[in-house]
């Protein structure tokens, strides 16, 4: 049947745009008509969904040249329990029109949903979870999110914790009225002087109901809901555990004659014991869920409350909510900054470690930039607010963080394939277990066919499968943004250790992306320092970057420079003009012949700089050869050590950079790089990756985020280096806050034990199931004489649960290999 489907179209501005979007969106297979209308900035299109989807329709208005109006919003999901749970919620949010992506995390219990605000809203996505028995977290007036979901996860804590412990009041004197004259027949015979056994079995069916149908009761109003919609859950496979054991002892109570002797056995607390058992099991794992979110807490207990704003000359305290951009903020010692700003007077040391993971004070004087969040240390001082709100820093770390927590990385695509088939596989497995001992169970039969089918209902819980991959992505991002390490998407923390070869990109990333002038050597008899104020007094006139350098060196030292007259600038050679009655002169050594000037015996000396990869420059005053000069653009101080890191973790490692080859592999010697791609112009940069990846590798590209998009965005993981202020770089899928280049080996080392993590959750997940779902249908009868008791499943099911949630927050603890090895001071001595 055909769908119609509604797309915002921007970007349109004639008749001719129109007819570009009804052709482009007309040959597409499966599309029967297509139109746009500029008015409405909207087109309608009747397709066929068996031929084509909304996103191959969306896709085909990007390739016009115009942009779709695509929406992306996260709401909180309640009332979920295991995967089944969650990939239900999923299915019910894609059948909708103009849904585009549906992700549901059960770690996070949050829906994120991409879709076109033309065909569907945030209201029908809400009503398509609730229609799908489950429901939606509503904010209150002026509540955040995080308020919102923290408030429902202590209320489910607690609702859990009241039915744990009225189902437990009742459990426990029944567990005992049941077991205890199994174990030791004296009990058993004082218990059947007293009364009759009928009469024990009217208790035991007085002290299970309440549990049956008091805390049992969600179990019922989940799993029927979910069964009527053909996808079975871990509610349902409780409901028809608990319910069959209930049922089968309450038959045998009320009408005992229909049943043969041998099998007029009450089973209620098994059916009492299991759901306290499960709500015992779902009470641990909810307050575990909650230690998951803990750096999140962290990241958001840095947001100062208040700001004290100047305004006419007096400070006034107000709600950080109500700050503006522009505001003058006054901060004092020992107070959070509230906002983000530039500093307008005073100065101070600032504690920015919980932004960018650097332990070391930063000092803020008069235009430097501080981050709302971080702690001013000693000093007071005065900003103005730059941004507020949702532009901060912090603000766009928590919704990076949060991004990344909600996304799925592919190895949850297993889990995701096995668990969409799981449950009714289950209630197959427990068919069948019923079957097969009502056919060979002998005299005792129907006990043993109860027995089993309901160990194998209660046993296969998927929760532990759609816990495994989602609480460690939880927890190692979160840990992640704790180090200064934003991961935007879950699927970068695979894609790094996936990595073979690391290609860093050298100027801003390797080095400090400025030049400095680091020799200087005049000729005999010549004083250096009037040597460099005549030479940079020329070159206070050019505006190239080995210009300025020499410049700010001057200025380093004190010196005052003079205006110089006659300057020109010779493309290819250098510049020349009249300081203070000379004649200066500088370039490269084809302008000093040009000029006639012979280097003599500062020429070994300008070879060996250009060598060691530094620009090499001659100067002549007065038509006389004076100095030779050397700037370069200086290594960070912990490049070295970086590029060590990477190859002891078994990196391949390449730079590629627009340098001459000369220079390149100059640098390359210093950092002990592997492979030098040199001359690359920045456009070219992408090519040079895709060239490393058709090699067979997985490449990781690490660049300064500003000039690198192409290659950060065909890489298979790109990393960009940012800074306090800068890290919401749209082409890396993996931001390092603080500029550190030995955040790449610690972000490697966390990517590497995350999906470890995962790894393990999986295993166990997977191989609990494999291993149990056996033992509990009597596979180990025939040969042992073991059974596995209903109670004993509804015990091991919490316990894999409990098992993935604690392996999970063990990445709490991961500790950066890397942040606090001693740095080598000043470069590596170049021996000129």
């Amino acid at each position: 049947m055909s769908k119609e489907l509604q797309i915002g179209v921007q970007g349109m501005t004639c008749a001719a745009c129109v007819n570009r979007v009804e052709r482009g969106l007309q040959k597409v297979e499966g599309v029967e008509l297509a139109q746009v209308n500029l008015a409405t900035e909207r087109a309608s299109v009747v397709y066929d969904p068996e031929k084509t989807s909304p996103a191959a329709l969306v896709e085909r208005v990007r390739e016009a040249g115009y942009t779709p109006v695509v929406a992306e919003v996260a709401f909180g999901v309640t009332g979920m329990t295991c995967a089944a749970c969650a990939a239900r919620v999923e299915r019910a949010l894609k059948k909708l029109d103009g849904v585009l992506e549906a992700s549901v995390n059960l770690a996070t219990e949050r829906a994120t949903v991409k879709f076109l605000p033309a065909s569907t809203g945030l209201a029908q996505l809400k009503r398509a979870v609730r229609e799908a028995g489950y429901g939606v977290l509503e904010l209150e007036a002026g509540q955040g999110r995080a308020d919102a979901e923290r408030e429902a996860r202590q209320r489910e804590i607690a609702a859990l914790g009241r039915a744990f412990a009225i189902a437990a009041c009742f459990s426990l004197p029944l567990l005992l009225l049941a077991m205890l004259p199994m174990l030791w027949m004296p009990a058993h015979m004082f218990l059947r002087s007293l009364f009759p056994e009928p009469v024990w079995n009217g208790v035991m069916l007085a002290l299970a109901t309440p549990v049956q149908f008091g805390p049992g009761l969600r179990f019922y109003r989940h799993g029927w809901a979910a069964l009527r919609a053909r996808s079975p859950d871990m509610n349902s496979l409780v409901m028809i555990g608990t319910s069959a054991a209930y049922l089968y002892s309450l038959g045998v109570v009320l009408f005992p004659s229909l049943f043969p002797p041998q099998a007029r056995h009450v089973y209620f607390e098994a059916s009492a014991v299991v759901i306290t058992l499960v709500l015992l099991g779902k009470y641990l794992e909810a307050i575990a869920k909650g230690r998951t979110s803990e750096a999140m807490k962290k990241l958001l207990s840095l947001q100062a409350k208040t700001a004290r704003v100047v305004e006419g000359g007096l400070e006034r305290e107000i709600p950080v909510d109500e700050v503006l951009p522009g505001d003058l903020v006054v901060v004092r010692p020992g107070e959070r900054i509230p906002v983000d700003g530039v500093v307008v007077s005073g100065q101070s040391y600032v504690d920015e470690s919980m932004i960018t993971g650097e332990p070391t004070p930063v000092r803020k004087t008069e235009g430097a930039r501080v981050v709302g969040g971080t702690l001013n240390q000693t000093g007071a001082f005065t900003f103005r607010a730059t941004a507020v709100g949702a532009d901060t820093v912090l603000a766009r770390i928590v919704k990076l963080v949060e991004a990344a927590q909600g996304s799925k990385p592919p190895i949850q695509n297993l889990a995701d394939r096995v668990v969409a088939v799981f449950t009714p596989i289950v209630l197959g497995i427990a068919l069948l277990t019923a079957g097969a001992w009502l056919l060979f169970g002998g005299e005792n039969a129907l006990t043993f066919a109860l027995v089993n089918t309901v160990a194998v209902l209660i046993i296969a819980c998927p929760c532990a499968m759609g816990l495994a991959t989602p609480v460690s992505l939880m927890v190692g991002s979160g840990k992640a943004a704790l180090m200064g390490i934003l991961f935007r998407r879950g699927q970068a923390l695979q894609a790094l250790q996936e990595a073979r070869v690391v290609a860093f990109d050298k100027t801003g990333t390797l080095t400090k992306g400025r030049p400095e002038l680091t020799d200087l050597r005049v000729a005999e008899g010549l004083d250096e320092a009037g040597v460099l104020r005549l030479v940079a007094s020329l070159e206070q006139q050019s505006e190239h970057p080995v210009a300025q350098a020499i410049v700010r060196a001057a200025k380093q030292r004190g010196l005052e420079l003079a205006e110089p007259t006659g300057f020109e600038a010779l493309p290819g050679f250098g510049v020349g003009g009249w300081v203070e009655g000379h004649r200066v002169e500088v370039g490269a050594e084809r302008y000093m012949a040009r000029l006639g000037l012979e280097p003599g015996p500062l020429a070994p000396l300008a070879r060996r700089l250009a060598e060691a990869g530094k620009t090499s420059l001659y100067a002549a005053v007065d038509g006389r050869l004076a100095a030779v000069l050397a700037v370069a653009d200086p290594l960070k101080e912990e490049a070295p050590e970086a590029i060590a890191l990477l190859h002891r973790q078994g990196f391949r490692v390449a730079m590629i950079t627009g340098d001459d080859a000369r220079t390149a592999q100059a640098i390359a010697r210093q950092l002990g790089i592997d492979e030098v791609r040199a001359e690359v112009l920045p456009e070219g940069k992408a090519g040079a990756v895709r060239r490393l990846q058709e090699e067979g590798h997985k490449v990781a590209f690490v660049g300064d985020g500003i000039n690198d998009a192409p290659a950060l965005a065909q890489a298979d993981v790109g990393l960009a280096i940012g800074t306090g202020t800068d890290v919401a770089i749209e082409t890396a899928d993996v931001i390092l806050i603080s500029g550190d280049l030995r955040g790449v080996p610690n972000a490697i080392a966390l990517s590497r034990a995350t999906l470890r993590n995962i790894r393990l959750n999986l295993f166990w997940a997977f191989a609990y199931n494999v291993v149990l779902i056996p033992v509990a249908a009597g596979a180990l009868y025939p040969f042992t004489g073991w059974l596995l008791s209903p109670v004993l499943a509804g015990a091991a099911m919490g316990l894999s649960s409990l098992f993935v949630l604690s392996n999970a927050l063990r990445l709490r603890g991961f500790r950066p290999p890397f942040a606090r090895v001693e740095l080598p001071v000043g470069r590596p001595a170049l021996g000129v």
